[in-house]
Protein backbone atom coordinates (compact mmCIF):
# COMPACT_ATOMS: atom_id res chain seq x y z
CA UNK A 1 0.00 0.00 0.00
CA UNK A 2 2.77 2.16 0.74
CA UNK A 3 3.95 2.10 -2.91
CA UNK A 4 0.81 3.05 -4.36
CA UNK A 5 0.67 5.91 -1.84
CA UNK A 6 4.17 7.12 -3.09
CA UNK A 7 3.06 6.22 -6.77
CA UNK A 8 0.25 8.09 -6.80
CA UNK A 9 1.82 11.21 -5.12
CA UNK A 10 4.17 11.18 -7.56
CA UNK A 11 2.30 11.05 -10.61
CA UNK A 12 0.64 14.10 -12.63
CA UNK A 13 -1.93 14.43 -14.67
CA UNK A 14 0.30 13.18 -17.88
CA UNK A 15 1.36 10.30 -16.09
CA UNK A 16 -2.82 9.22 -15.41
CA UNK A 17 -3.29 9.99 -19.21
CA UNK A 18 -0.85 7.67 -19.89
CA UNK A 19 -2.17 5.34 -17.52
CA UNK A 20 -5.60 5.49 -19.08
CA UNK A 21 -3.90 4.78 -22.30
CA UNK A 22 -2.88 1.81 -21.15
CA UNK A 23 -6.35 0.86 -19.78
CA UNK A 24 -7.05 1.54 -23.48
CA UNK A 25 -5.04 -1.20 -24.82
CA UNK A 26 -5.94 -3.52 -22.68
CA UNK A 27 -9.57 -3.02 -23.00
CA UNK A 28 -8.80 -3.43 -27.07
CA UNK A 29 -7.08 -6.62 -26.40
CA UNK A 30 -9.84 -8.34 -24.30
CA UNK A 31 -12.86 -7.31 -27.03
CA UNK A 32 -10.87 -9.91 -28.99
CA UNK A 33 -11.12 -13.61 -28.16
CA UNK A 34 -7.82 -14.68 -27.87
CA UNK A 35 -5.84 -12.02 -26.34
CA UNK A 36 -5.26 -11.26 -22.69
CA UNK A 37 -6.00 -7.45 -21.32
CA UNK A 38 -3.37 -9.50 -18.72
CA UNK A 39 -0.59 -9.63 -21.30
CA UNK A 40 -0.83 -5.94 -22.30
CA UNK A 41 -1.29 -5.11 -18.25
CA UNK A 42 1.49 -7.42 -17.76
CA UNK A 43 3.56 -5.50 -20.57
CA UNK A 44 3.14 -2.25 -19.85
CA UNK A 45 3.78 -2.33 -16.46
CA UNK A 46 1.46 -2.08 -14.92
CA UNK A 47 -0.07 -5.48 -13.70
CA UNK A 48 0.95 -5.80 -9.92
CA UNK A 49 0.18 -2.44 -9.72
CA UNK A 50 -3.34 -3.58 -10.79
CA UNK A 51 -3.04 -6.64 -8.51
CA UNK A 52 -2.25 -4.27 -5.99
CA UNK A 53 -5.26 -2.68 -6.32
CA UNK A 54 -7.44 -4.73 -6.29
CA UNK A 55 -6.39 -6.57 -3.21
CA UNK A 56 -6.91 -3.24 -1.66
CA UNK A 57 -11.32 -3.99 -2.18
CA UNK A 58 -11.25 -5.81 1.26
CA UNK A 59 -13.90 -5.72 3.68
CA UNK A 60 -12.79 -3.03 5.54
CA UNK A 61 -13.38 -0.93 2.48
CA UNK A 62 -16.81 -2.28 1.36
CA UNK A 63 -17.83 -1.93 4.94
CA UNK A 64 -16.75 2.19 4.69
CA UNK A 65 -18.08 2.71 1.11
CA UNK A 66 -21.79 1.02 2.19
CA UNK A 67 -21.87 3.04 5.31
CA UNK A 68 -21.40 6.27 2.52
CA UNK A 69 -17.73 6.96 4.25
CA UNK A 70 -16.16 7.33 0.65
CA UNK A 71 -13.94 10.25 1.81
CA UNK A 72 -12.34 7.26 4.38
CA UNK A 73 -12.77 4.56 2.43
CA UNK A 74 -10.36 6.44 -0.65
CA UNK A 75 -7.91 7.23 1.56
CA UNK A 76 -6.06 3.97 1.37
CA UNK A 77 -7.40 3.44 -1.88
CA UNK A 78 -5.13 4.02 -5.52
CA UNK A 79 -8.83 5.32 -7.05
CA UNK A 80 -6.85 7.60 -9.53
CA UNK A 81 -5.09 4.81 -10.74
CA UNK A 82 -7.93 2.39 -10.58
CA UNK A 83 -10.37 5.15 -12.62
CA UNK A 84 -7.79 5.83 -15.13
CA UNK A 85 -7.61 1.93 -15.86
CA UNK A 86 -11.07 1.59 -15.71
CA UNK A 87 -11.56 4.32 -18.01
CA UNK A 88 -9.30 3.61 -20.55
CA UNK A 89 -10.63 -0.14 -20.73
CA UNK A 90 -14.39 0.91 -21.12
CA UNK A 91 -13.56 3.50 -23.54
CA UNK A 92 -11.72 1.16 -25.60
CA UNK A 93 -14.61 -1.73 -25.32
CA UNK A 94 -17.58 0.84 -26.27
CA UNK A 95 -15.18 2.67 -28.90
CA UNK A 96 -13.95 -0.67 -30.65
CA UNK A 97 -16.45 -3.35 -30.02
CA UNK A 98 -18.57 -2.73 -33.33
CA UNK A 99 -15.15 -1.61 -35.37
CA UNK A 100 -13.46 -4.81 -34.04
CA UNK A 101 -16.54 -7.11 -34.53
CA UNK A 102 -16.61 -6.15 -38.17
CA UNK A 103 -13.33 -6.30 -38.80
CA UNK A 104 -13.17 -10.04 -37.20
CA UNK A 105 -15.62 -10.77 -39.86
CA UNK A 106 -14.10 -9.24 -42.48
CA UNK A 107 -10.45 -9.44 -42.17
CA UNK A 108 -9.33 -12.01 -39.66
CA UNK A 109 -5.96 -12.52 -40.98
CA UNK A 110 -5.15 -8.94 -40.55
CA UNK A 111 -6.59 -8.79 -36.74
CA UNK A 112 -5.01 -11.56 -36.00
CA UNK A 113 -1.26 -11.16 -37.30
CA UNK A 114 -1.16 -7.37 -35.44
CA UNK A 115 -1.99 -9.49 -31.73
CA UNK A 116 0.30 -12.08 -32.84
CA UNK A 117 3.18 -9.90 -33.03
CA UNK A 118 1.76 -8.33 -29.73
CA UNK A 119 2.02 -11.40 -27.98
CA UNK A 120 4.86 -12.80 -29.28
CA UNK A 121 7.02 -9.61 -28.37
CA UNK A 122 5.94 -9.91 -24.90
CA UNK A 123 7.45 -13.20 -24.44
CA UNK A 124 10.75 -11.91 -25.05
CA UNK A 125 9.78 -8.99 -22.70
CA UNK A 126 9.01 -10.16 -19.80
CA UNK A 127 11.12 -13.11 -19.69
CA UNK A 128 13.80 -10.67 -18.44
CA UNK A 129 11.74 -10.06 -15.27
CA UNK A 130 13.32 -13.59 -13.73
CA UNK A 131 16.95 -12.71 -13.53
CA UNK A 132 18.11 -16.40 -13.72
CA UNK A 133 16.65 -19.17 -15.58
CA UNK A 134 16.93 -22.54 -14.09
CA UNK A 135 16.06 -26.19 -15.37
CA UNK A 136 12.88 -26.13 -12.25
CA UNK A 137 11.62 -22.75 -13.92
CA UNK A 138 11.93 -23.95 -17.56
CA UNK A 139 9.75 -27.15 -17.00
CA UNK A 140 7.62 -24.93 -15.33
CA UNK A 141 7.04 -22.56 -18.38
CA UNK A 142 7.21 -25.48 -20.54
CA UNK A 143 4.19 -26.81 -19.00
CA UNK A 144 2.40 -23.88 -18.62
CA UNK A 145 2.68 -23.40 -22.27
CA UNK A 146 1.13 -26.56 -22.81
CA UNK A 147 -1.71 -26.30 -20.90
CA UNK A 148 -2.10 -22.96 -22.59
CA UNK A 149 -1.68 -24.86 -25.97
CA UNK A 150 -4.52 -27.20 -25.00
CA UNK A 151 -6.86 -24.68 -23.26
CA UNK A 152 -6.93 -22.38 -26.46
CA UNK A 153 -8.11 -26.07 -28.81
CA UNK A 154 -10.89 -26.49 -26.64
CA UNK A 155 -14.65 -26.34 -28.30
CA UNK A 156 -17.01 -24.32 -26.94
CA UNK A 157 -19.96 -25.48 -25.50
CA UNK A 158 -23.63 -23.85 -25.37
CA UNK A 159 -24.73 -22.39 -22.35
CA UNK A 160 -28.33 -21.20 -20.97
CA UNK A 161 -29.00 -17.57 -20.73
CA UNK A 162 -30.12 -17.60 -17.00
CA UNK A 163 -29.05 -14.89 -14.96
CA UNK A 164 -27.48 -17.09 -12.56
CA UNK A 165 -24.87 -18.30 -15.46
CA UNK A 166 -24.21 -14.90 -16.84
CA UNK A 167 -23.32 -13.89 -13.64
CA UNK A 168 -20.78 -17.26 -13.07
CA UNK A 169 -19.55 -16.23 -16.56
CA UNK A 170 -18.72 -12.87 -15.87
CA UNK A 171 -16.57 -14.17 -12.73
CA UNK A 172 -14.59 -16.75 -14.64
CA UNK A 173 -13.97 -14.68 -17.41
CA UNK A 174 -12.34 -11.93 -15.27
CA UNK A 175 -10.11 -14.74 -13.54
CA UNK A 176 -8.45 -15.49 -16.94
CA UNK A 177 -8.70 -11.55 -17.87
CA UNK A 178 -5.78 -10.80 -15.66
CA UNK A 179 -3.79 -13.63 -16.46
CA UNK A 180 -1.28 -13.05 -19.30
CA UNK A 181 -2.17 -15.44 -21.95
CA UNK A 182 -5.62 -16.60 -21.20
CA UNK A 183 -8.16 -13.93 -22.97
CA UNK A 184 -11.30 -13.56 -20.84
CA UNK A 185 -12.89 -13.37 -23.90
CA UNK A 186 -12.34 -16.68 -24.86
CA UNK A 187 -13.28 -18.14 -21.81
CA UNK A 188 -16.68 -16.68 -22.62
CA UNK A 189 -16.39 -17.88 -25.89
CA UNK A 190 -15.72 -21.73 -24.31
CA UNK A 191 -18.97 -21.14 -21.82
CA UNK A 192 -21.20 -19.81 -25.36
CA UNK A 193 -21.11 -16.32 -23.75
CA UNK A 194 -18.96 -14.24 -26.24
CA UNK A 195 -21.26 -13.13 -28.71
CA UNK A 196 -24.32 -12.86 -26.64
CA UNK A 197 -21.97 -10.85 -23.89
CA UNK A 198 -21.06 -8.46 -27.24
CA UNK A 199 -24.76 -8.42 -28.28
CA UNK A 200 -25.62 -6.50 -24.94
CA UNK A 201 -22.96 -4.25 -25.10
CA UNK A 202 -23.79 -3.01 -28.73
CA UNK A 203 -27.14 -2.49 -27.65
CA UNK A 204 -26.80 -1.48 -24.57
CA UNK A 205 -28.40 -4.46 -22.94
CA UNK A 206 -28.06 -3.04 -19.17
CA UNK A 207 -29.36 -6.08 -17.28
CA UNK A 208 -26.94 -8.59 -18.78
CA UNK A 209 -23.97 -6.05 -18.48
CA UNK A 210 -25.05 -5.50 -15.07
CA UNK A 211 -24.91 -9.25 -14.38
CA UNK A 212 -21.42 -9.60 -16.26
CA UNK A 213 -20.11 -6.77 -14.52
CA UNK A 214 -21.33 -8.12 -10.76
CA UNK A 215 -19.79 -11.51 -11.58
CA UNK A 216 -16.38 -9.82 -12.63
CA UNK A 217 -16.25 -8.00 -9.28
CA UNK A 218 -16.98 -10.68 -7.19
CA UNK A 219 -14.33 -13.06 -9.26
CA UNK A 220 -11.53 -10.58 -9.58
CA UNK A 221 -11.58 -9.66 -5.79
CA UNK A 222 -10.97 -13.31 -4.35
CA UNK A 223 -8.63 -14.33 -7.64
CA UNK A 224 -6.48 -11.42 -7.35
CA UNK A 225 -5.71 -11.66 -3.95
CA UNK A 226 -4.22 -15.37 -4.57
CA UNK A 227 -2.63 -14.24 -7.35
CA UNK A 228 -0.78 -11.25 -5.66
CA UNK A 229 0.11 -13.50 -2.63
CA UNK A 230 2.07 -15.70 -5.35
CA UNK A 231 3.85 -12.60 -7.18
CA UNK A 232 4.87 -11.59 -3.55
CA UNK A 233 6.26 -15.34 -2.18
CA UNK A 234 6.77 -17.05 -5.77
CA UNK A 235 7.54 -14.50 -8.00
CA UNK A 236 10.14 -16.25 -10.23
CA UNK A 237 7.87 -19.13 -10.26
CA UNK A 238 4.74 -17.48 -11.13
CA UNK A 239 6.52 -15.43 -13.83
CA UNK A 240 7.91 -18.48 -15.13
CA UNK A 241 3.85 -19.78 -15.55
CA UNK A 242 2.67 -16.27 -17.02
CA UNK A 243 5.47 -16.72 -19.46
CA UNK A 244 4.01 -20.58 -20.42
CA UNK A 245 0.91 -19.09 -20.36
CA UNK A 246 1.46 -16.53 -23.10
CA UNK A 247 3.19 -19.21 -25.45
CA UNK A 248 0.44 -21.45 -25.34
CA UNK A 249 -1.81 -18.71 -26.43
CA UNK A 250 0.17 -17.86 -29.42
CA UNK A 251 -1.85 -21.24 -30.92
CA UNK A 252 -4.76 -19.02 -30.67
CA UNK A 253 -3.60 -16.04 -32.54
CA UNK A 254 -2.19 -17.44 -35.49
CA UNK A 255 -3.60 -15.89 -38.26
CA UNK A 256 -3.42 -18.14 -41.22
CA UNK A 257 -6.46 -20.69 -40.09
CA UNK A 258 -8.81 -23.29 -42.08
CA UNK A 259 -11.91 -24.23 -40.97
CA UNK A 260 -12.54 -27.63 -40.51
CA UNK A 261 -15.87 -28.12 -38.95
CA UNK A 262 -18.39 -26.32 -37.59
CA UNK A 263 -22.24 -27.34 -35.64
CA UNK A 264 -25.09 -26.27 -37.69
CA UNK A 265 -27.33 -23.64 -35.72
CA UNK A 266 -23.99 -22.31 -33.58
CA UNK A 267 -21.59 -21.33 -36.48
CA UNK A 268 -22.07 -17.58 -35.28
CA UNK A 269 -20.78 -18.80 -32.00
CA UNK A 270 -18.06 -20.65 -33.19
CA UNK A 271 -16.17 -18.22 -35.63
CA UNK A 272 -12.75 -18.40 -35.80
CA UNK A 273 -12.40 -20.77 -33.34
CA UNK A 274 -13.21 -24.47 -34.92
CA UNK A 275 -10.11 -24.00 -36.88
CA UNK A 276 -6.52 -25.46 -37.89
CA UNK A 277 -3.24 -22.98 -37.78
CA UNK A 278 -1.75 -23.45 -41.51
CA UNK A 279 0.67 -21.56 -43.71
CA UNK A 280 -0.69 -19.27 -45.97
CA UNK A 281 -1.22 -20.45 -49.28
CA UNK A 282 0.82 -18.21 -51.66
CA UNK A 283 2.88 -14.61 -51.09
CA UNK A 284 -0.28 -12.23 -51.84
CA UNK A 285 -0.32 -8.44 -51.04
CA UNK A 286 -2.67 -9.55 -48.54
CA UNK A 287 0.31 -11.77 -46.59
CA UNK A 288 2.83 -9.37 -47.24
CA UNK A 289 0.43 -6.78 -45.22
CA UNK A 290 -0.70 -9.75 -42.40
CA UNK A 291 3.60 -9.46 -42.13
CA UNK A 292 3.73 -6.01 -41.98
CA UNK A 293 1.29 -5.61 -39.12
CA UNK A 294 2.74 -8.81 -37.48
CA UNK A 295 5.89 -6.72 -37.43
CA UNK A 296 4.13 -3.53 -36.72
CA UNK A 297 2.64 -5.40 -33.61
CA UNK A 298 5.90 -6.92 -32.42
CA UNK A 299 7.58 -3.33 -32.08
CA UNK A 300 4.62 -1.82 -30.59
CA UNK A 301 5.20 -3.78 -27.96
CA UNK A 302 9.34 -3.05 -27.45
CA UNK A 303 8.76 0.36 -27.99
CA UNK A 304 6.13 0.85 -25.13
CA UNK A 305 8.20 -1.17 -22.93
CA UNK A 306 11.95 0.65 -23.67
CA UNK A 307 9.56 4.07 -22.84
CA UNK A 308 7.91 2.10 -19.72
CA UNK A 309 12.12 1.62 -18.48
CA UNK A 310 12.65 5.04 -19.43
CA UNK A 311 9.79 6.56 -17.48
CA UNK A 312 11.09 4.32 -14.51
CA UNK A 313 14.35 5.20 -14.61
CA UNK A 314 13.88 9.49 -14.33
CA UNK A 315 11.51 8.18 -11.45
CA UNK A 316 14.42 7.17 -9.96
Amino acid sequence: MQQQESNSTRRGFKDYIGIAARGYIMGAADVVPGVSGGTMAFILGVYEELLDAIRAVDLKFIRLMLTFRFREALDDFPWRFVLAIVAGIFTAILTLAKSLSWALENHPTLVWSFFFGLVLSSVFVVRTRIPRWGIGLLLTTALAALGSYLLVGMVPVETPNDPWFVFLSGAIAINAMILPGISGAFILVLLGKYKYVLDAVVEGDIVVLLLVISGAVVGLVTFARLLRWLFHNYHDFTVAVLIGLIIGALRKVWPWKELIAAETGAVEELNYFLEVNVLPDALTPEVFLAVGLMVLGFAVVLLLNQFAERRSEAAD
